[in-house]
């Protein structure tokens, strides 16, 4: 009887793809051609989605200036230390981060992702602006050699029990990585910087090996058994995070272990769903209706976990993929929207929370780039309309109140996109 049934099953399949292909139902095609072909069509639901409304393409004049004012708070919002952000603006409810390891990581993420966004932005400027900028890449770059290699996981003893371990550091050694990057190729005239960088980069990419969760991936909380190697829930998105990031590192020359990229590229796909929504964490991914799995609750985390999967090869995430969500990022952009500036993390409905909105629409642009050069500036058009009328009038973003970083943070990734979106046009 079971066997019948898997005979069925293999004709209706078979016919539906002679008719998606355009053959006829009675062509012969052996078991391995029927395979790989239900594996191209297999995600069906990733490809569908809502459309958003037809926005007027910005001007460049309107990108320069929103550029220009994100730029100029950059260079002024920096630290006489070199570095950007820091842990005053306390407020009741406070996230927490024991210890100086923690406000390390978020002061090295926020620095990385400052200079990412002034070497990105460079180029567009000259005079007195263009030197200020040098300047200050100048100084955070000095402030990053000198203290990020510093930067650790925190110690067990930081361990609480309704947080677990916080693993901030994933963040700023992901971050740091893409600075090194950028930093690297505008020292191509100093030998000993370019050294130095290097150096730094491998200690970065040496200390995500020792915090890669046991069944692969990272997290920045780890709620397991306090275990050298971190035993708790990894996070699709922070995992994707750190392996696009370390694609960066690869291209200088430093890899990472193949055995460790691959588990976590397997604990990504154990959190997607069909629809290419991915869980929150592993710990969420058996209920894939819970709120924050769903579509809404994934717009800040599917460009990401896409755009990942994609660089590791994964022949699913198609073209059309990241066209249908970055669609869908637009066209409901409310779920994710009503979530910024929110104090409470997930207190939005999906459980949106605040710090997802800029983080996605950063990723959001590095898929556009991953697609044809001529069905580029559609994506861009929306996403700097997106963009451009939530800046503040102090030329910042930002979309969570997280000590002194968010705004820094929020102002780097809102310039990354924009300086992208311009330069799309040249």
């Amino acid at each position: 009887m079971l066997r019948s049934y898997r005979v069925w099953l293999f004709a209706c399949a078979s016919f539906g793809l002679a008719l998606a292909f355009g053959t006829s139902a009675s062509a012969e095609k052996t078991p391995l051609e029927v395979e790989r072909a239900v594996a191209k069509f297999a995600y069906p639901l990733a490809i569908k989605g809502p459309k958003p409304a037809p926005v007027e393409p910005p001007t460049n004049a309107e990108l320069e200036s929103s550029i220009e004012r994100g730029v100029d708070f950059l260079i002024k919002s920096q630290r006489d230390s070199g570095a950007w952000g820091g842990p005053q603006k306390t407020k009741g409810l406070n996230i927490y981060a024991p210890g100086m390891a923690s406000h390390l990581a978020f002061r090295t993420g926020t620095t990385s992702l400052a200079i990412m966004a002034l070497c990105q932005s460079r180029e567009m400027f000259d005079g007195e602006r263009r030197d200020k900028i040098e300047s200050a890449i100048d100084r955070g770059e000095a402030w990053l050699l000198e203290h990020s290699g510093a930067l650790v996981r925190a110690s067990p003893d930081a361990y609480v029990a309704e947080m677990g371990i916080a693993l901030y550091s994933i963040w700023g050694h992901a971050y740091a990585i893409h600075a090194i990057a950028a930093l690297h190729e505008r020292a191509a005239n100093d030998e000993q910087l370019r050294a130095n960088l290097m150096a730094l980069l491998k200690v970065h990419v040496g200390r995500l090996k020792s915090c890669e969760f046991i069944d692969g991936g990272w997290s920045y909380y780890d709620e397991g058994a306090k275990t050298l190697t971190p035993s708790g829930s990894p996070f699709s998105f922070a995992t994707a995070t750190v392996l696009i990031a370390l694609k960066d590192a690869a291209t200088l020359g430093v890899e990472f272990p193949e055995p460790l990229a691959k588990k976590a590229i397997a604990s990504i796909l154990r959190q997607r769903y069909p629809d290419f929504s991915y869980a929150y964490g592993e710990y969420l991914k058996m209920r894939p209706r819970y709120d924050i799995n769903r579509p809404a609750g994934s717009l800040g985390r599917s460009q990401v976990c896409n755009l990942a999967l994609r660089m590791y090869g994964d022949e699913h995430v198609t073209d059309e993929v990241l066209k249908a969500w970055l669609n869908r990022l637009f066209a409901r952009n409310g779920w994710l929207s009503m979530g910024r500036k929110r104090p409470i993390p997930h207190d939005s409905d999906f459980g949106v929370a605040g710090y997802f909105y800029y983080y996605g629409h950063y990723y959001a642009a590095l898929c556009v780039e991953e697609l044809p050069k001529d069905e580029r500036s559609y994506f861009f058009d929306h996403l700097a309309r997106i963009l451009m009328p939530l800046q503040e009038k102090d030329g910042s973003w930002w979309d969570y109140p997280l000590y002194d970083y968010h705004q820094p943070w929020g102002t780097s990734m809102a310039v990354s996109v924009l300086v992208r979106a311009r330069q799309d046009r040249d």
